[in-house]
């Protein structure tokens, strides 16, 4: 394998703190490390600088950029040449080095610099899916004119890319994605009405960042995984199905024409996916364990609820639907998910807060990166005002009690 450079966007987050992991662990001969961005951890930023000697890092903003160059003088190392924002998300995204692009960033932060990483033909493994989400036919279509490769690093996806090897897409019958069903699987609605915040965040399998964690707690995190999907795969919206999988062995599995399943199976950590996807169409040794099959007592799977969880079926519409749809539900969960955070909303305001947004909007098509754009801010903006509503009652309700 020749040396590749790499470029990490959201380099201090999960994602990102595994794939140099990832890197670290298939030796500098594979890999080089020659752009890094985060947002404000410039502690843990400064020390994978000082580890890997990136070219260009990227941090959120000016005040970022001043205590990361203090960090790195106290630390003697020598400064790369740093940016702050967008553009420097943008520059990170398609550093002439770089051969392989890390999309780790949460949010529609990492919209911009996925696309132009795209359209400057790098191979993208994405984990942010909400850049899918919000304008799948312009990634794709960038990616087909550049000759670029989107390859999955969400374990879903990357399971169903692993499925799908040497398969004809006319053989397959459906996709089906996997979902631990987070914590609230037996819940009923009203200990999810009152749930905290804490409540929210214990994924029973995964540990993740805050955001994607409540997505996963109100499935919405599936949803998105379904028209994520759609875009990598080709598959319409009849042809990808959720199933609840509390085990979390099986990532997610492909049904053929012939009724034949072919799954795949592994233990729980993002670093199979990464390392997958970083040296694909070969394989390496890992370091992580297998997956012993001897103490898999049993695996279950159910259907998942759709009353208790709304946010599957709102997905799924605005998959159908198409347009700018996606882009204005992304917007209106990301808003939610944040006020809920802060506790101004209870989780099962999100699903609602989403659906009055989408019943709102007015679909237009997906001709331009300022269509998609536009459609993200009006939507956030929408949310804020919707949330808002919701916090005064919220407030008023308790100055009564």
């Amino acid at each position: 394998m020749k040396t590749k450079g790499i470029s990490i966007l959201g380099s201090t987050g999960s994602i990102g703190r595994n794939s140099l992991r990832v890197i670290e662990g298939l030796g500098a001969q594979a890999f080089r490390v020659v752009a890094l961005s985060a947002g404000r951890n410039v502690r843990e930023l400064s020390e994978q600088v000082a580890r890997h000697h990136p070219e260009i890092v990227s941090v959120e903003s000016e005040s970022c950029a001043e205590e990361l160059r203090a960090e790195l003088k106290l630390r003697n190392v020598e400064l790369p040449r740093i940016m702050c924002g967008e553009a420097g998300l943008v520059e990170a995204a398609t550093h002439e080095w770089a051969e392989i692009v890390i999309s780790g960033t949460v949010g529609a932060v990492g919209f911009v610099p996925t696309l132009r990483a795209l359209e400057a033909g790098k191979r993208v493994a994405l984990a942010n899916k909400e850049t899918l989400v919000m304008a799948g036919e312009l990634m794709t279509r960038a990616a087909q004119k550049s000759g670029a490769e989107l390859m999955p690093v969400d374990s879903e996806h990357n399971a169903l890319h692993q499925c799908l090897r040497g398969e004809q897409r006319a053989e397959v019958r459906r996709l089906i994605l996997t979902a631990s069903g987070g914590p609230f699987r037996t819940s009923s609605h009203a200990e999810m009405q009152s749930a905290t915040v804490a409540e929210a965040m214990r994924h029973p399998t995964w540990s993740m960042g805050d955001k994607i964690t409540i997505d996963c707690a109100t499935l919405m995190n599936k949803g998105l995984e379904v028209i994520e999907a759609r875009w990598l795969f080709g598959f319409d919206a009849d042809q990808i199905d959720i199933l609840v999988h509390p085990e979390s062995v099986v990532h997610s599995m492909i049904e053929l024409v012939d009724g034949s399943v072919i799954a795949q199976m592994g233990v729980t950590d993002m670093r199979h996916a990464i390392q997958y996807a970083l040296t694909y169409p070969e394989r390496h040794p890992c370091d992580l364990p297998t997956l012993d099959l001897t103490k898999l007592s049993a695996l279950h799977f159910e259907a998942p609820d759709m009353e208790r969880f709304p946010c599957i079926a709102l997905a799924y519409r605005a998959l159908r639907t198409g347009g700018t749809l996606p882009a204005a539900m992304n917007a209106a969960n990301e808003e939610a998910v944040r006020a809920f955070l802060d506790e101004r909303i209870s989780l099962t305001d999100i699903p609602q807060i989403i659906e009055e947004v989408m019943n709102e909007h007015s679909v237009r098509a997906v001709e331009s990166l300022d269509v998609v754009l536009e459609t993200d801010k009006a939507a956030r903006a929408l949310t804020r005002e919707k949330v808002e509503s919701k916090s005064q009652k919220k407030d008023a309700i308790n100055a009564v009690v």
